[in-house]
């Protein structure tokens, strides 16, 4: 720990590599927290956690019990134990008792993103209703067509503060809580939607995974999906970063005008020489390329590319990078797989996984780097150390039934995890930071001969 400090400060490392070192470090010791316990009020199984985009500091929950409840994972309300056991009660809970309650099962609920001061929930009741979370009220519902699974809003939103609902409907609805009122119908998915997922690069573009086994990438802005992912469709690697890039591009462009100079000079005099007889020519062709091009990218039910699948069965969580490069899907075949979204290939990363529900979504998550991958597998949750490698490195057990929901928090370097056993469980990195140092110090006193 104490070399990585020396290193930092004199410049042998950069900050940004210094933290993400000091932090992937942490996260690999993740254990069963006994400083801290969520005192859960549901008496369901628990179907979603978010953790808000603000402050970081206030957990929301959904079960299937129909009732919602937020906690604050920074002041305990109580503690036990002369104080080494942190006890999380909830600050509030929205159940069936409430007037504007859910009547069934809560499948998604989410943090409005730019402000804690309002929140989301999907229900089983086909209700989809925004909450003041001073009030406890609910301020806006939708009626939707059908159980609503999984809802998201865009984090990086400025020009809208749309809902996207995936239901059991064929069509991805779009509700807009400025209105009141649904603004968008997506249609293409031939099944129920139990997943969506919006881009964290652009605030137009949303991810589908429906029950057909189709992944779709939506551009708003426009009707139609513009992508549907196939497994077939291939890469080796990742891509290398923008700049290096531009940097090769740059060079191959400079060296390719150079050498095509003299020939581009030709072609004009060529050109003008015989101007009348190309003018036909040209249209002609260009009238194919423009026939062929649509063809290509036509996405009508008829075209062979709209029938790709991403999954041997239905598509059960999505979950996007942080750097809007690479989408990680989760599918009822108990596969997880990592797409390049520039191209919208599969990465052929094997990640060692285990068994997957089937009959629900579950609820992926990354840390920041994002170097590790959290994925719920029954009673455990596996985490994968290198996105790229796939490999498990870890093995969380403590749930006594089904794993539905991850949700980390980067702020405490916390992950949070609630399955059908009606619990939420803290894993938090073993030690604290001095003991870590007086590891490094004992260890630098040991000497060869030491005992």
């Amino acid at each position: 720990m104490w070399e990585a400090i020396k290193d930092r400060e004199t410049g042998r490392i950069r900050s940004n590599s210094f933290a993400n070192r000091f932090k992937s470090r942490r996260i690999l010791s993740l254990q069963l927290s006994n400083r801290k316990d969520f005192v859960s009020p549901h008496r369901g199984s628990v179907n979603s956690l978010q953790v808000d985009l603000t402050e970081g500091r206030y957990l929301l929950s959904g079960a299937a019990d129909g009732s919602a409840a937020v906690f604050d994972v920074q002041r305990a309300t109580d503690y036990e134990a002369s104080g080494l056991i942190a006890k999380h009660k909830c600050i509030f809970t929205v159940d069936k008792q409430h007037e504007n309650g859910h009547k069934y099962a809560i499948s998604s609920a989410i943090w409005y993103p730019i402000d804690t001061g309002l929140f989301i929930t999907g229900s089983f009741d086909h209700y989809l209703k925004v909450w003041d979370t001073n009030t406890a009220q609910a301020v806006v519902d939708f009626k939707m067509p059908g159980k609503v699974y999984r809802t998201a809003m865009s984090s990086m939103a400025m020009s809208h503060t749309l809902i996207a609902a995936g239901t059991e409907d064929v069509q991805v609805r779009l509700c807009d809580i400025a209105s009141g009122a649904f603004s968008h119908t997506l249609s293409g998915h031939r099944d129920g939607v139990m997943s969506v997922e919006w881009s964290t690069s652009s605030e137009w573009v949303l991810y589908t995974g429906g029950c057909d086994g189709a992944i779709r990438f939506w551009d708003i802005r426009r009707a139609g999906c513009f992508r549907v992912l196939d497994q077939s469709q291939t890469q080796l690697g990742f891509r290398p970063p923008i700049l290096k890039r531009t940097a090769v591009g740059s060079k191959l462009s400079s060296v390719a005008k150079s050498s095509l100079g003299g020939q581009n000079r030709l072609k004009t005099l060529q050109s003008k020489q015989t101007g009348s007889q190309s003018v036909k020519g040209s249209s002609s062709a260009k009238a194919s390329v423009e026939k062929s091009r649509q063809k290509r990218i036509h996405p009508g039910m008829l075209s062979t590319l709209d029938r790709a699948t991403a999954h041997y069965g239905a598509v059960t969580g999505l979950k996007a990078t942080n750097d809007g490069m690479y989408l990680l899907s989760a599918g009822s075949d108990s596969r997880i797989r990592l797409w390049d979204i520039e191209s919208g290939r599969n990465t052929l990363v094997n990640f060692e996984t285990g068994r997957i529900q089937t009959n629900k979504g579950i609820q992926l998550d990354t840390s920041d780097d994002p170097a590790l991958v959290f994925v719920p597998c029954m009673k455990t949750v596996k985490v994968a150390f290198g996105m790229w490698s796939g490999r498990t490195t870890l093995m969380l057990r403590g749930h006594y039934e089904s794993v539905n929901t991850c949700c980390f928090n980067s702020n405490d370097q916390e992950l949070y995890t609630s399955g059908s056993d009606r619990q939420i469980l803290v894993w938090s990195p073993g030690g604290t930071v001095e003991d870590e140092m007086v590891q490094d110090e004992v260890a630098e006193d040991k000497d060869n001969w030491s005992d």
